[in-house]
């Protein structure tokens, strides 16, 4: 929590008795909500809870069916995108909106009343420096091109365009899900820094560490319907979950497994992209493994070689003892490795396509027959998959883009069932995933492991490494530092070793 307390003070944003339907779905059922000048207040709740229909109608991209908005104690009308720039309100979107092909310059004022008067990019440069320079990329080329940043750089470049819209309601729709822990940090400085310049900060996050970190007050949308604000200092980490989920924070990781089969999985002296030094690891079968890192650390690296995704530098991968053929993706998904990436949205899904043929896209050869779809057959399949996933079966024909975050994930992972591999790989399971539908995924790959499969996932989420893997793999700067079984390790030892492991302490 921040250390400023907010005097208590009149809204600058109020929202009363909002709803909002779409078809059957009544996606808010008459929410409160509201937001002070000088306060970071938090948005918080499920997929599906509400929250991405809320921001969207303080956007001017939705309206809302019922409800009255205040703006400084007086009614107003949100209807329209360019009504909320006038009113001063922004959104940094979850998902980059950026135009890879355009300079940062360019990017800055993409979409504000201000592009749209021509200016040499030489004065547009100069102008967007001042904007870079408050969100900490003052040492950026404004005419350097959007593709050649990283992706932190990208996210703080959303900030500016925010931040040159001179909004003062600021609204920050999860903007550190693909960050690590020090790419977080410049984030929550640039807000902080917005906080205390007067802007009023509406923060929606599925990472309670940062609710607590950054947040002033906090807001929780639960089935459509708002709970009264409360400040932070009157909340911890199990009563916040209750509250999203009603139930606590011991719910939320599946027993861990007991019993371990024989090794299924071998890597022998692996190097790759990624990876600073050869890494041995043995995987059996019933076991979760979790891959413990920050972003860049080799966890996630490690997944890729390993399922074929990047090709090996060297060394051997084995699945039932037998040696699967480096950068063959094809070849690694017969001899039985599943792999779930970190980006559903890039190369986890295929967005514009049904779920039904999402979930049995890797069992293409079991649903088809000289080159048709059965659609029997994937519809039979789609269904047992969504069974067990949890998938509601009447989504099986909607396109998976339309999906919440949290099925996407479900679906990403799911799909795997159908080749029902002997190793699945994940990387960042949950990533922008709520705590809901994270307790479902974590059941979901313990009930896979209690079946005789093989997991191993990579993570930057300490709390999640310790709550589901029965061992534990620590990586920093592309090396592996330690192996050790759930009992034998703590929060503070596999922070200190993915953060800054003492010298000598690299290797297992």
């Amino acid at each position: 929590m921040t250390d400023t307390p907010t005097a208590v003070m009149a809204p600058t944003l109020s929202m009363r008795g909002m709803c909002k339907r779409f078809g059957h779905i009544q996606a808010l059922d008459h929410a409160d909500f509201e937001v002070r000048a000088g306060e970071v207040m938090a948005l918080v709740g499920e997929n599906g809870a509400g929250k991405s229909t809320l921001v969207k109608i303080l956007a001017g991209l939705y309206r809302p069916d019922a409800g009255e908005v205040l703006l400084d104690g007086e009614p107003f009308d949100l209807g329209g995108v360019l009504k909320a720039e006038h009113a001063r309100i922004a959104v940094v979107q979850q998902e980059l909106s950026l135009v890879p092909t355009l300079t940062i310059a360019e990017n800055v004022f993409l979409g504000s009343s201000r592009g749209r008067t021509w200016r040499s990019p030489h004065r547009l440069a100069a102008e967007a420096a001042s904007y870079l320079e408050r969100v900490g990329l003052g040492g950026l080329d404004p005419l350097r091109s959007i593709e050649r940043l990283s992706v932190a750089e990208r996210q703080l470049i959303e900030v500016a365009r925010l931040v040159a819209r001179d909004a003062r309601i600021l609204i920050f729709d999860e903007p550190t899900a693909a960050l690590s822990e020090a790419e977080t940090d410049g984030v929550k400085r640039v807000v902080r820094k917005l906080r205390d310049e007067g802007g009023s900060i509406i923060y929606v996050t599925h990472r309670l560490d940062e609710v607590f970190d950054l947040a002033d007050r906090v807001t929780v949308f639960r089935d459509g319907r708002s709970q009264p604000p409360t400040a932070v200092s009157d909340l911890d980490v199990d009563e916040l979950i209750h509250r999203m989920l009603g139930s606590r924070l011991e719910a939320m990781y599946p027993a861990h497994g007991t019993t371990r089969g024989e090794v299924v999985l071998s890597l022998e002296d692996l190097r790759g992209p990624g990876l600073a030094a050869p890494v041995g690891l043995e995987v059996r079968r019933g076991e979760i493994v979790g891959l413990a890192g920050q972003v860049g650390s080799g966890a996630s690296a490690l997944l890729q070689v390993v399922s074929g995704t990047v090709t090996s530098f060297g060394g051997r991968v084995r699945v039932d003892g037998k040696a699967v053929p480096p950068f063959n993706i094809s070849a690694a998904i017969r001899m039985g490795i599943g792999y779930a990436s970190s980006d559903r949205k890039k190369d986890g899904l295929f967005l514009g396509r049904k779920v039904s043929e999402n979930l049995t896209a890797p069992s293409l050869h079991l649903v088809s027959r000289t080159g048709w779809v059965m659609r029997s057959r994937e519809r039979s399949m789609g269904e047992r998959i969504a069974a067990l996933f949890k998938i509601d079966p009447g989504r099986l024909r909607s396109i998976a883009g339309t999906l919440s975050g949290g099925n996407q994930q479900k679906v990403a992972v799911g799909k795997w069932l159908g080749p029902e591999p002997a190793v699945l790989l994940v990387d960042e399971p949950t990533r922008g995933v709520d705590v809901g539908a994270r307790a479902e995924i974590y059941g979901n790959l313990r009930d896979l492991a209690e079946q005789g499969m093989a997991v191993v996932f990579a993570s930057s989420d300490v709390q999640e490494i310790l709550g589901l893997a029965d061992t534990i793999v620590t990586f920093f700067r592309g090396e592996m530092v330690s192996i050790r079984r759930r009992q034998d390790t703590n929060t503070a030892t596999i922070m200190r070793e993915i953060t800054h492991p003492t010298h000598g302490e690299v290797g297992p």
